[in-house]
């Protein structure tokens, strides 16, 4: 079995996402292929650091138990793709976007981020 180094080196799909509920405005973030790490943190970068270390305490577990580690899938995204929609909805996407000073992408963008 390999060791903690080298499970720790690989490129991990790590999501943080900003959250606003009744606890408060805080980020919540989780390693995609071990989908039991995750933690949250009043900073982008506290969060990350906290998902990091439980990262690192979740693989020293596996390991000791000798555990099967999923290694991440490096992927390469373009960032773009198409989609089509009806007309009507195009239409109140548009006017939400400019209602709020901003252009129809920034507004895919925000919602398809919550």
């Amino acid at each position: 079995m390999k060791e903690l180094n080298y499970y720790l080196s690989l490129p991990w799909n790590v999501k943080i996402h900003k959250v606003k509920d009744e606890d408060g405005d805080y980020y919540f973030g989780q390693v995609q292929e071990i989908p039991e790490v995750r933690a949250d943190g009043d900073t982008l970068e506290e969060c990350y650091n906290l998902v990091m270390e439980m990262l690192a305490s979740n693989l020293e577990v596996m390991i000791e138990d000798k555990e099967k580690i999923p290694e991440p899938v490096d992927k390469t995204y373009s960032g773009k793709f198409n989609l089509r929609l009806p007309k009507s909805l195009h239409k109140k996407l548009a006017e939400e976007a400019e209602d709020e000073g901003i252009s129809l992408n920034q507004l895919a963008l925000y919602k398809l981020s919550i």
